[in-house]
């Protein structure tokens, strides 16, 4: 498959980068800067340079044309002010859905948090977060051109992976590494009948694989 990935230089995109081109896959990870591009070629991706604050949605789907699927990774990161998560983790996300509708990729995959939502309260940077998490996945919902599915991981973690998780419609909250939300993601892809599903994601008991076969009803 090729694959783009926005947020390419992401802690879970690295890894993620690195799961596909390790099995084959066509990887593309759009980027802020060119000096983030060593660490994608070094992760076996395509850097491809690119600001999704402030392209255009035409510009983004040129970037998607031809991809098997899109992956939306990015954020706004933990020192971000409430601007940057309504620019980034809301308005990028959308840009990114919207340019995989023009591109005619269907399938998308989002990052997004547990506990987002459009409707949540609070005036705190946090609160501003969870509500373009849930805005931007609402508006993923509305697409009918995409194949999509939500992700929401629990609290990351650099901890060293287990393959070991929990996901389900509704876990409850927990850790999860970075390691394994990047597995999860790669299983993801290679199953299309996860479509339609917004799912939570903690470390747990299941075998990577069992676990995303065990909620697309296989």
């Amino acid at each position: 498959m090729r694959i783009v990935i926005a947020g390419g230089h992401g802690r879970i995109a690295l890894r993620l980068e690195r799961l596909l081109a390790g099995r084959g896959d066509e990887v593309a990870g759009i980027i802020r800067t060119a000096e983030q591009a060593a660490d994608l070629r070094a992760a076996g991706a395509e850097p491809v340079v690119l600001d999704l604050e402030s392209a255009s949605v035409e510009a983004v789907a040129e970037r998607l044309r031809g991809a098997d699927a899109a992956v939306f990774a990015a954020g706004a990161g933990p020192g971000s002010g409430a601007a940057r998560k309504d620019t980034v983790d809301k308005g990028a996300a959308v840009l990114f859905a919207d340019a995989a509708v023009l591109a005619g990729v269907r399938r998308f995959v989002i990052v997004s948090s547990m506990g987002a939502d459009p409707g949540h309260r609070g005036q705190e940077v946090f609160d501003v977060y969870q509500r373009a998490k849930g805005e931007a996945d609402a508006h993923v919902r509305g697409l009918d051109s995409l194949d999509w599915t939500i992700l929401r991981p629990g609290l990351l973690t650099d901890d060293p992976g287990t393959g070991l998780v929990r996901l389900e419609a509704h876990t409850g909250r927990g850790p999860i590494p970075r390691d394994d939300v990047a597995t999860v993601l790669a299983e993801l892809l290679d199953t299309p009948a996860t479509s339609g599903l917004t799912l939570e994601l903690i470390s747990g008991s299941a075998p990577v694989s069992v676990a995303v076969k065990s909620v697309a009803g296989n």
